[in-house]
Protein backbone atom coordinates (compact mmCIF):
# COMPACT_ATOMS: atom_id res chain seq x y z
CA UNK A 1 0.00 0.00 0.00
CA UNK A 2 1.51 3.58 -1.31
CA UNK A 3 1.98 5.78 2.15
CA UNK A 4 0.23 8.27 0.43
CA UNK A 5 -3.80 7.44 -1.82
CA UNK A 6 -6.51 9.20 -3.44
CA UNK A 7 -9.03 6.83 -3.78
CA UNK A 8 -12.39 6.49 -5.25
CA UNK A 9 -13.40 3.40 -3.09
CA UNK A 10 -14.02 2.68 0.36
CA UNK A 11 -10.84 2.88 2.76
CA UNK A 12 -9.29 0.17 4.75
CA UNK A 13 -7.93 2.28 7.64
CA UNK A 14 -6.91 -0.71 9.54
CA UNK A 15 -5.03 -2.21 6.42
CA UNK A 16 -3.38 1.66 6.21
CA UNK A 17 -2.55 1.08 10.09
CA UNK A 18 -0.81 -2.27 9.85
CA UNK A 19 1.02 -0.50 6.97
CA UNK A 20 3.03 2.52 9.04
CA UNK A 21 3.59 -0.23 12.20
CA UNK A 22 7.08 0.08 13.00
CA UNK A 23 9.16 -2.23 15.58
CA UNK A 24 10.54 0.99 16.25
CA UNK A 25 7.16 2.54 17.27
CA UNK A 26 5.72 2.20 20.81
CA UNK A 27 2.86 4.60 19.80
CA UNK A 28 0.51 3.98 16.69
CA UNK A 29 -2.05 6.34 16.08
CA UNK A 30 -5.67 6.02 13.72
CA UNK A 31 -7.68 8.86 12.47
CA UNK A 32 -10.76 8.58 10.49
CA UNK A 33 -13.03 11.01 9.07
CA UNK A 34 -16.42 9.92 8.22
CA UNK A 35 -19.25 11.54 7.07
CA UNK A 36 -22.32 12.55 9.63
CA UNK A 37 -25.49 13.01 9.33
CA UNK A 38 -25.85 16.39 10.93
CA UNK A 39 -23.48 19.31 10.91
CA UNK A 40 -25.75 21.47 13.67
CA UNK A 41 -28.97 21.60 12.12
CA UNK A 42 -27.75 21.07 8.28
CA UNK A 43 -28.97 17.60 7.27
CA UNK A 44 -26.08 15.32 5.05
CA UNK A 45 -27.22 13.25 2.50
CA UNK A 46 -23.82 12.54 1.76
CA UNK A 47 -20.69 13.96 0.39
CA UNK A 48 -18.94 14.33 -2.67
CA UNK A 49 -14.84 15.40 -2.97
CA UNK A 50 -13.12 16.46 -6.11
CA UNK A 51 -9.58 17.24 -6.11
CA UNK A 52 -6.64 18.54 -8.33
CA UNK A 53 -5.27 14.64 -7.94
CA UNK A 54 -1.62 15.37 -9.22
CA UNK A 55 -0.85 18.45 -6.93
CA UNK A 56 -3.08 17.15 -4.19
CA UNK A 57 -0.96 14.04 -4.07
CA UNK A 58 2.35 15.57 -4.51
CA UNK A 59 1.41 17.92 -1.53
CA UNK A 60 -0.14 14.98 0.66
CA UNK A 61 3.34 13.44 0.14
CA UNK A 62 5.53 16.43 0.97
CA UNK A 63 3.04 17.03 4.53
CA UNK A 64 3.84 12.87 4.60
CA UNK A 65 7.76 13.75 5.07
CA UNK A 66 7.65 17.13 7.06
CA UNK A 67 5.51 15.06 9.51
CA UNK A 68 8.35 12.45 9.84
CA UNK A 69 10.94 14.70 10.18
CA UNK A 70 9.31 17.20 12.28
CA UNK A 71 7.75 14.70 14.97
CA UNK A 72 10.49 12.13 14.77
CA UNK A 73 8.17 9.28 12.91
CA UNK A 74 8.54 5.62 12.36
CA UNK A 75 6.32 6.02 9.53
CA UNK A 76 2.93 7.58 8.36
CA UNK A 77 0.62 7.25 5.80
CA UNK A 78 -2.63 9.43 4.54
CA UNK A 79 -5.41 8.14 2.30
CA UNK A 80 -8.30 10.37 1.41
CA UNK A 81 -11.12 9.53 -0.44
CA UNK A 82 -12.91 10.92 -3.85
CA UNK A 83 -16.07 10.99 -5.63
CA UNK A 84 -19.25 9.92 -3.13
CA UNK A 85 -19.16 9.03 0.26
CA UNK A 86 -21.79 8.09 2.22
CA UNK A 87 -23.16 8.70 5.83
CA UNK A 88 -20.75 6.58 7.93
CA UNK A 89 -18.18 6.03 5.84
CA UNK A 90 -14.61 7.29 5.95
CA UNK A 91 -13.40 10.11 3.88
CA UNK A 92 -9.84 10.40 5.36
CA UNK A 93 -7.39 8.19 7.20
CA UNK A 94 -4.47 8.70 8.50
CA UNK A 95 -1.92 6.86 10.18
CA UNK A 96 1.00 7.40 11.92
CA UNK A 97 3.56 5.32 14.07
CA UNK A 98 6.65 7.13 16.78
CA UNK A 99 8.40 5.95 19.66
CA UNK A 100 5.76 7.81 21.83
CA UNK A 101 2.39 8.74 22.22
CA UNK A 102 2.61 12.73 22.32
CA UNK A 103 4.44 12.57 19.16
CA UNK A 104 2.16 10.25 17.70
CA UNK A 105 -1.20 12.28 18.60
CA UNK A 106 0.64 15.46 17.70
CA UNK A 107 1.27 14.49 14.56
CA UNK A 108 -1.61 12.92 13.06
CA UNK A 109 -3.48 16.35 14.42
CA UNK A 110 -0.80 18.12 12.75
CA UNK A 111 -1.48 16.14 9.52
CA UNK A 112 -5.36 16.60 9.38
CA UNK A 113 -5.50 20.45 9.98
CA UNK A 114 -2.47 20.91 7.23
CA UNK A 115 -4.31 18.66 4.90
CA UNK A 116 -7.52 21.07 5.42
CA UNK A 117 -5.85 24.08 4.85
CA UNK A 118 -3.33 23.05 2.04
CA UNK A 119 -4.28 20.26 -0.40
CA UNK A 120 -6.51 20.98 -3.20
CA UNK A 121 -9.48 19.04 -2.16
CA UNK A 122 -13.18 20.03 -2.71
CA UNK A 123 -15.92 18.98 -0.43
CA UNK A 124 -19.76 19.43 -1.50
CA UNK A 125 -22.65 18.32 0.50
CA UNK A 126 -25.70 16.87 -0.30
CA UNK A 127 -28.54 17.45 1.49
CA UNK A 128 -32.47 18.49 1.23
CA UNK A 129 -31.08 21.87 0.44
CA UNK A 130 -29.26 20.66 -2.87
CA UNK A 131 -25.58 20.36 -3.12
CA UNK A 132 -23.36 23.05 -1.55
CA UNK A 133 -19.52 23.52 -1.20
CA UNK A 134 -18.60 23.20 2.25
CA UNK A 135 -14.50 23.39 2.44
CA UNK A 136 -12.99 25.99 1.96
CA UNK A 137 -14.56 28.21 3.21
CA UNK A 138 -17.46 27.92 0.78
CA UNK A 139 -15.26 27.90 -2.20
CA UNK A 140 -15.06 24.51 -4.79
CA UNK A 141 -12.72 23.90 -7.85
CA UNK A 142 -11.26 26.08 -9.78
CA UNK A 143 -13.15 27.02 -12.56
CA UNK A 144 -16.83 25.92 -10.85
CA UNK A 145 -19.87 27.83 -9.95
CA UNK A 146 -19.62 27.68 -6.43
CA UNK A 147 -22.05 30.01 -5.03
Amino acid sequence: MAAVQLVHEPIDAAALLTTVGSPDAGANVLFTGTTRRRTGVVTTDWLDYEAYELLARTELERLRDEAISRFGLADCGIIHRLGRVAVGETSVAVAVSAAHRREAFAAAEWLLEQLKRQVPIWKREAGPAGMVWVHPKSAGPPGTDAS
